[in-house]
C-alpha cells in the first residue's frame, strides 16, 4: 500500500444510498463452469430486477475481458488478478449502492473468498450448479470441443480445475431445471434478502 495515499470520504452514506435507491447494495457473485447458464441468468435477472424497481448492473466475464481485463489472459496467475479486479469493480458498484450481479466462472476458492473479504456482508455466492456434461453438451462457442482438440490450454473443467463453493448462498441446477426456473428463485433470494423499503412496481 503506498503511504501517500489518502481514503477521501464520500458525503452520501450507506443510508443516505438506501433512501435513495430504494434498497442496500449488493454483489450476486454468479460462479459455475462455462455454459452453465451464468450469462443468460444475470442478464434475465437484470432485467426482471430493473423492471422491479431495483437499480443494478451486471459485470460479464467476455464483456470485462474486453476492456478493463483486456491485458490478461488466462494462466492461473491472470484469472487470479482478474477475479481481484472484478471484486474490487463489484465492490464499488455495491458501495454506490447499486445491485452488481457478477457472471465469471471463477475458478478458485481462493479468489472467491477474497472478494467475499473485500466486500463483506454485502457478498452473496451463488453457485450455478450445471455439471460438466451437460456444459460440454450446450458447448454453445465450440470451447470445449476446441479445449480436448488442445486448442484452447487451461480451459476450466478440461485442462484447468473448477473448485466449487463448499457454502454458497445460493444453488441453482441449471442442468436440471429450466432458466424460468432458476430465475425465479433468484429473483426469491433476492427480494428476501435485500429487500426494497418501497412498493414494488406493478
Amino acid at each position: 500500500m503506498n503511504n501517500n495515499l489518502t481514503a477521501v470520504p464520500h458525503s452520501l452514506t450507506a443510508s443516505d444510498r438506501k433512501a435513495h435507491y430504494g434498497h442496500s447494495g449488493a454483489v450476486l457473485w454468479l460462479t459455475g463452469l462455462f455454459a452453465s447458464g451464468k450469462s443468460s441468468l444475470s442478464m434475465a435477472l437484470e432485467f426482471a430486477l430493473t423492471e422491479m424497481g431495483y437499480s443494478c448492473y451486471v459485470l460479464d466475464g467476455d464483456n470485462v475481458r474486453r476492456g478493463l481485463n483486456a491485458n490478461l489472459g488466462f494462466s492461473a496467475q491472470d484469472r487470479t488478478e482478474n477475479i481481484r479486479r472484478v471484486g474490487e469493480a463489484a465492490g464499488l458498484f455495491a458501495d454506490a449502492g447499486l445491485i452488481c450481479i457478477t457472471a465469471f466462472i471463477s475458478p478458485y476458492r481462493e479468489d472467491r473468498a477474497r472478494a467475499r473479504d473485500s466486500i463483506g456482508q454485502m457478498f452473496h455466492e451463488i453457485h450455478i450448479a450445471a455439471d460438466l456434461a451437460t456444459c460440454e453438451a450446450r458447448d454453445p462457442k465450440g470451447l470445449y470441443r476446441k479445449a480436448h482438440a488442445g486448442e484452447l490450454l487451461e480451459f476450466t473443467g478440461v485442462s484447468a480445475p473448477y473448485e466449487a463453493p463448499e457454502d454458497p448462498e445460493l444453488t441453482l441446477d441449471t442442468g436440471n431445471e429450466l432458466i424460468a426456473a432458476s430465475l425465479e428463485k433468484l429473483v426469491n433470494y433476492v427480494t428476501s434478502h435485500i429487500p426494497l423499503s418501497k412498493p414494488l412496481r406493478s
